[in-house]
């Protein structure tokens, strides 16, 4: 079968080269977002699956406006049983949409977290449970019915980056089971009314307080490394553990200090830190910090 691919980062890149790497599974085409500048010198930067097409020559189109109409009419003469998507980054027009089924891969349990993060949301929410949904697009975003959904269990201190590797593992095995069965599947409708939303995460996502224990622990689950979780001050916990969940504490007072880490109290509950990071320095461990600091027992961590 020949297949159009559409993708940005890492999560797509995987689906990708398993989708190459599958027999009688033809890319003849490849849609990315144009590269970008990355880090303090601006670097211009390809996406990773960019150059896993060029590795394998495969056709690269890089439109920076997939509804440009010299663009669509450009994809609309590569013929193709598929187009696959995942986390391209750009809102397929009808006329694509029309041009073959077109299949996403949204890591999440639709209709729940709809969007840009849904990873992160699952951990920020603690659920306990996620999963891939294939599903035909439409033109809506990720509303369009369900081909097939795969779960996975998340445990209460898994990090992103770990459930990012598992939901992309998934995904890229889910992408060829229901591409070789698509004839197979019944399309189902998404309930509207249970849907949930999440939108792209920005620096300021990251910043914390010491008021609820579970959801600053959330927070540095969701948001490890980037945008990293931070308090007013700057000060980036680097290394943190959820101690209790229902105490009651005065905001930020440190409860006890052992020999490698500390307990510092949350309205509600309290968290166990072990490494920080002060505003434009090294990393370290919290012992040092505090003891710069002159910081003791039932100081206000800040």
């Amino acid at each position: 079968m020949n297949i159009i691919f559409m993708g940005t980062p890492d999560y797509a890149e995987s689906i990708l080269k398993r989708i190459i790497d599958t027999p009688d599974m033809n890319v003849v085409a490849v849609y990315t977002q144009p590269d970008k500048p990355v880090g303090r010198k601006k670097v211009m930067t390809p996406p990773v699956v960019k150059t896993l097409a060029l590795e394998h020559n495969i056709a690269l189109f890089q439109p920076t406006k997939l509804r440009n109409s010299e663009t669509v009419q450009e994809l609309l003469s590569i013929e193709c049983d598929f187009i696959v998507v995942a986390a391209y980054g750009q809102i397929l027009p009808l006329e694509v949409l029309q041009h073959a089924p077109c299949i996403n891969l949204h890591a999440s349990i639709l209709p729940q977290y709809r969007g840009a993060s849904p990873i992160q949301q699952t951990l920020l929410n603690g659920d306990k449970q996620t999963g891939v949904t294939a599903m035909l697009m439409d033109v809506g975003l990720d509303t369009g019915d369900i081909l097939k959904i795969e779960t996975i269990e998340v445990s209460d201190d898994e990090m992103v980056e770990s459930l990012f590797e598992r939901l992309t593992k998934t995904a890229s095995e889910l992408t060829i089971n229901v591409l070789k069965n698509f004839k197979s599947y019944t399309p189902i409708k998404q309930d509207d009314s249970l849907s949930t939303h999440c939108t792209k995460i920005t620096k300021a996502d990251g910043e914390v307080s010491f008021t609820n224990a579970t959801e600053l622990y959330n927070k540095y689950r969701a948001f490890t490394p980037w945008p990293a979780i931070y308090l007013s001050s700057g000060l980036k916990l680097k290394n943190i553990k959820l101690e209790d969940i229902n105490s009651s504490n005065k905001n930020g007072k440190i409860l006890q200090i052992d020999n490698d880490s500390i307990v510092v109290g949350c309205e509600k509950g309290s968290i166990r830190i072990f490494k920080v990071q002060p505003a434009s320095k090294k990393e370290m461990d919290i012992l040092s910090y505090i003891n710069g600091k002159r910081l003791s027992l039932a100081d206000t961590l800040s």
